[in-house]
């Protein structure tokens, strides 16, 4: 759960820990060398939860549930961190120097700060280290940064992706988000097991164990089977008829036979943080031939961007290349009865310590490049005929691209 930024979340519980005991623990080198800083700026700074935030993740490699501070300044990384995670800090974050916060709010009462808070703590350390310019990320804490302004800091918002770097993923982060992708198919395997051993009764819908076999039900054999292996599921889509033509649509109710049911499963690993992401789409029983068909076209337009992309690639091309097979194979994207139906979301996103990151794979502009990890998931969806989603994860190389999803394409079940 996230907790919203006070301006005293920080400074909770005192130190005694002596200044000249704060000590480095554990040293790795800034990823970007100081690179990402902007030429007018002195330093990077984040204060956020790394549990929702992706860049204070990238940059420390801590799991923190509350807001700390983040400091990047000469090539140099630092967090300030309370009692409470200060030990397990120095274990853990992959920065230069782990700082105490009490130790900064105790030197503070000494020169008449009863309530020292957060600014008062970047204050001291921006006047010790010659800082007066910063560089902060678009979801800084507006009041934190009115408050730095007022003290004659100088803060500059920089806009995602706040460390570039976070686009091309290293070898490390690649074999993460295939260990995500490996316990996504491990859930999915579960609930099309699941389905697998439903009856078909001759009401055409699906029983297990003598009741009907709901939305709900497969989602909870799926994410216990990724709880289990120590990754977090949310919001896993097991959507079915109509249901599917809303593609962000989770999923209730009973599931039928002959019917589509689209699975969108996205776990993160509790220790690294990064996201998995898969689709597939499956009918426990006979699917109609244009469902058939349907499925067969977006396997084709699947094969259109494992051609198409690699270093250099034009994402939006990719994107227009599809649609305009939909459309030559009798799928038009459009609205039809006052709704959007066809293919009307993009062909893909990166995929890392967010679920949707840079680059997209879209009607807007971008260019991929080596090292960029994207997902591919086209799809269709018409009332009455239902949904079909194809989604697998691929590795941009130089020279094309490597397909990091292991799980088989099957449609009927």
């Amino acid at each position: 759960m996230l907790i919203p930024y006070d301006n005293r979340c920080l400074g909770r519980i005192n130190n005694v820990l002596p200044a000249n005991k704060s000590r480095p623990d554990k040293i790795s080198k800034s990823p970007s060398g100081g690179k990402t800083l902007p030429k007018s700026t002195d330093a990077l700074l984040i204060v956020s939860a790394s549990e929702g935030d992706a860049n204070m993740l990238y940059a420390t490699a801590f799991f923190a549930p509350d807001p700390f501070i983040f400091l990047q300044h000469q090539g140099k990384k630092y967090v300030v961190m309370s009692d409470l995670e200060i030990d397990r800090a120095r274990k853990q974050a992959e920065v230069d120097q782990v700082l105490s916060l009490s130790l900064y709010q105790t030197r503070l009462r000494k020169i008449g700060k009863n309530r020292p808070a957060t600014v008062d703590v970047l204050d001291m350390i921006f006047r010790k280290r010659g800082i007066g310019s910063l560089a902060v990320p678009a979801n800084f804490p507006a009041l934190l940064a009115d408050e730095l302004r007022s003290r004659g800091f100088v803060l500059q918002i920089k806009k995602d992706p706040f460390f570039s770097e976070r686009e091309r993923k290293k070898t490390d982060e690649v074999k993460k988000i295939r260990d995500s992708l490996r316990v996504a198919e491990l859930g999915l395997d579960a609930g099309i097991k699941a389905l697998k051993k439903a009856k078909i009764d001759r009401d055409r819908y699906l029983y297990l164990n003598g009741s009907r076999l709901t939305s709900e039900a497969i989602k909870t054999i799926v994410n216990t089977t990724i709880m289990a292996q120590g990754w977090v599921p949310s919001h896993t889509i097991v959507s079915s008829g109509d249901q599917c033509c809303d593609p962000h649509h989770e999923g209730s109710g009973p599931l039928k036979a002959n019917t589509s049911i689209i699975f969108d499963i996205f776990p993160r690993s509790q220790k690294t943080g990064y996201f998995g992401d898969l689709s597939r789409t499956v009918v426990r029983g006979r699917a109609s031939e244009r469902l058939k068909k349907a499925y067969i076209t977006v396997q084709a337009g699947q094969e259109v961007a494992f051609r198409m992309i690699r270093d250099g690639a034009d994402g939006r091309k990719i994107h227009q290349k599809i649609l305009a097979l939909f459309e030559q194979r009798g799928f038009p994207t459009g609205k039809i009865g006052g709704r959007m139906q066809g293919f009307f979301h993009g062909t893909g996103h990166g995929l890392g310590l967010d679920i949707h990151e840079p680059p997209r794979i879209a009607v807007s502009e971008a260019t991929l490049r080596a090292g960029h990890v994207v997902t591919v998931e086209p799809g269709l969806y018409y009332l009455g005929m239902g949904g079909v989603r194809l989604e697998d994860v691929v590795l941009v190389t130089s020279n094309g691209n490597r397909n990091l999803t292991r799980y088989p394409q099957f449609l009927e079940i």
